[in-house]
């Protein structure tokens, strides 16, 4: 099991889930972030931090939001396990579902 970010995240990328994660496995895509599902240690320390409610347990996952678990895994098919998203930086891509979606206005 592991920990999943939602279509809330999109095109706001906040990152206090970042900064809290102990293990680094939350990486930065173009639109949005992903967990990385083989790193993520299910310690929970990012829900309660996001400031729109946009990081489930992959069980709870609102059933509107279920196709975000395969676009958060997907994302890092290509990618491997690089062992932490610090090293990374941004990623210069995002899974074809949050690329194909309208933009995200978030109020501030």
């Amino acid at each position: 099991m592991t920990y999943v970010i939602s279509q809330p995240c999109v095109d706001l990328k906040d990152r206090a889930c970042v900064d809290e994660c102990p293990v680094d496995c939350i990486y930065e895509g173009k639109r949005m972030l992903y967990i990385h599902p083989d790193e993520c240690v299910d310690c929970g320390a990012c829900e309660p931090v996001c400031p729109v409610e946009a990081i489930f347990y992959e069980d709870d996952t609102p059933e509107e939001y279920k196709a975000y678990y395969d676009a958060n895994v997907q994302f890092f098919d290509d990618l491997g396990s690089p062992g932490g998203a610090a090293k990374m930086g941004e990623i210069d891509k995002d899974h074809p579902l949050i690329a194909a979606l309208p933009l995200q206005v978030h109020e501030s």
